[in-house]
């Protein structure tokens, strides 16, 4: 299908210090030490297939804290700046995506920077889950005897007329001991 490979490497900028994620200066020794996206960028950079995509996810709150310290990276330069004076550019198969739990904290600047589009749970609702369990159901399932594809309107008429039903009962009538989203 012509697809390329994608490698994605997972970063949560939240979970660690400005130190350990850019990198540091020893105050003793003065020696440079480079944080994970340092070296992340970098070894994504350097790796140059053009038939492989390489995605840096960061997965975790975004706040302006950290995000500036990326300013350059995410204007058109693309270019990590680090204070050790080295200033890594990013590949033309490189990608960066951020996938924050919500933006409580960031600022609309940063928003717009990263380019982010967030939407609440609750807007999206339980049909999406549905649809991609249903698209990554075994063959068996969506197969016939001779390999052709079926279609199951039955179990989409079974869904339709008992999931959100029984989601309202809950909602409505039931009392959690946990809160739940749809």
């Amino acid at each position: 299908m012509e697809e390329m490979k994608t490698h994605v490497h997972v970063i949560n900028p939240k979970s660690i210090t400005m130190s350990q994620l850019y990198g540091f200066t020893d105050p003793v020794s003065k020696d440079w030490t480079d944080g994970i996206l340092a070296v992340w960028f970098r070894t994504l950079a350097t790796q140059m297939d053009a038939k492989e995509r390489r995605w840096l996810v960061f997965d975790g709150p975004v706040d302006a804290l950290w995000i500036e310290n990326m300013n350059t990276v995410l204007d058109d330069n693309k270019k990590l700046c680090l204070n050790s004076g080295e200033i890594i550019q990013m590949s033309n198969n490189m990608s960066m995506i951020f996938e924050p739990m919500d933006l409580a904290v960031a600022s609309p600047a940063t928003v717009s920077r990263c380019g982010m589009v967030y939407m609440q749970p609750i807007e999206i609702g339980w049909r999406p889950f549905y649809d991609s369990w249903k698209n990554n159901l075994p063959a068996f399932f969506t197969k016939d005897e001779k390999n052709k594809d079926i279609y199951l309107p039955a179990f989409d008429e079974l869904i339709d007329v008992i999931v959100q039903p029984i989601i309202n009962f809950v909602r409505t009538e039931a009392k959690e001991t946990t809160p739940t989203n749809d």
